[in-house]
């Protein structure tokens, strides 16, 4: 096997290589006898030397570094802060160059006076920009800082309206309660709301003059600080008024609307004929017998059981029923007795179930008139019985 070229040979001497030239100096021709194996190997060592000579050869050839041009001083981009939503501009990069003006606006730059601003000219076609001074960087920075000023107050109006609505609810809140108590304390002691006229509504027995002339102690008095105890007093003295409501209407005026005593029936006195109602209450007294109101013979007094027994038979009977009524009898609460106009009798009983009764008693007397019946039995409705 054939050992490679330089592997792990010794090197040779200089000297050896130039005293003795190798068949690799000799030039090769057509006609040149090719040398033996043998030649080749004995002449081999003198020609890998010089190959290795010439490889191991050092070349130091300069290397030349290009001039770069000189940079030019480049202009830190100065932009405004941009508002949330704006479009960012640019930054301004271009380089600072010497301001010449053209030979044909000398003239002119003359006419726009010393203190034109200078412009750069820019690529053909387009409108030359002013110059970067230190009148355009003052301005420039006066409105970066309005913007940023802006901007932020924009930025603390978005994240505090939470807090702003809050406060708007409850300055609202406190307004409407302060203007509440402003105009009750108005109300309360202002002279524009105090009480000027009083209103009657519903007597028919009473005079309406007495009752104003009963409280007219109140005049004058705002109508939030009547004192209605002192009218529910001075009512009181009206024994025919047996309820009343009162209804302020501003800014003045003041309504009583009253409720009289209805008469139910006659009690017999001494001295004549007392038109009472269902609780006793003397409505009218007189010599002589009211018409259309029933003598009420009440054993044990106006007042008792039987007389409140007798009072709810007469509220209970229908209207046409009880005009026909002459007398009502009630010994005791289970023992009430009417007396018809004709001569006829109805024994009704206790009160329970008046109503009832009542309706019973109308149809016996419609199918049976007054006259042709003496007696009409209506304590047990169910089964009423006539005589």
């Amino acid at each position: 096997m054939r050992r490679p070229e330089g592997f792990d040979r010794p090197e040779q001497p200089s000297g050896t290589d130039s005293a003795a030239p190798g068949p690799a100096a000799t030039p090769a021709g057509r006609g040149t006898k090719r040398p033996s194996r043998r030649s080749a190997d004995t002449a081999a060592p003198s020609g890998r030397s010089r190959s290795r000579e010439k490889t191991d050869a050092t070349r130091t050839e300069p290397i030349t570094i290009p001039k770069l041009p000189a940079e030019q001083p480049r202009l830190a981009p100065v932009s405004p802060l941009r508002a949330p939503g704006a479009r960012q501009a640019a930054p301004v990069t271009e380089p600072i160059t010497t301001v010449t003006a053209p030979a044909s606006e000398s003239g002119a730059s003359h006419e726009r006076g010393p203190y034109a601003e200078p412009h750069v000219a820019g690529p053909a076609g387009q409108r030359a920009e002013p110059a970067l001074t230190p009148t355009t960087a003052r301005r420039k920075f006066r409105a970066a800082r309005r913007a940023r000023k802006r901007y932020e107050r924009e930025e603390v109006r978005r994240f505090t309206w939470r807090a702003r609505r809050r406060r708007t609810a409850w300055l609202v809140a406190l307004g409407t309660v302060l203007a509440l108590v402003g105009f009750v304390l108005v109300g309360a002691f202002s002279p524009l709301m105090a009480l000027r006229t009083v209103e009657v509504v519903g007597t028919s027995r009473i005079s309406a003059d007495q009752v104003k002339a009963a409280l007219g102690d109140q005049l004058g008095t705002p109508l939030p600080l009547v004192d209605f105890a002192r009218i529910r007093a001075d009512l009181g003295t009206f024994p025919l008024i047996q309820s009343y409501v009162t209804e302020s209407r501003p800014p003045d005026t003041l309504v009583v609307r009253i409720v009289e005593r209805t008469p139910v029936g006659t009690v017999v006195v001494p001295g004549g004929f007392n038109l009472v109602d269902a609780a006793g209450v003397v409505i009218q007294n007189g010599a002589t017998r009211v018409p259309g109101y029933p003598v009420i013979d009440a054993r044990a007094g106006v007042g008792s059981a039987g007389f409140q027994a007798a009072t709810a038979v007469i509220a209970a009977v229908p209207e046409a029923v009880r005009q026909q009524l002459d007398t009502v009898t009630a010994a005791t609460t289970d023992d009430v007795t009417l007396v018809l106009a004709g001569g006829a009798r109805v024994v009704w009983g206790s009160a329970e179930r008046s109503e009832y009764k009542a309706v019973v008693l109308a149809a016996l007397i419609v199918s049976h008139p007054v006259g042709t019946v003496k007696e009409y039995d209506v304590s047990s409705p169910d089964s009423a019985v006539l005589r």
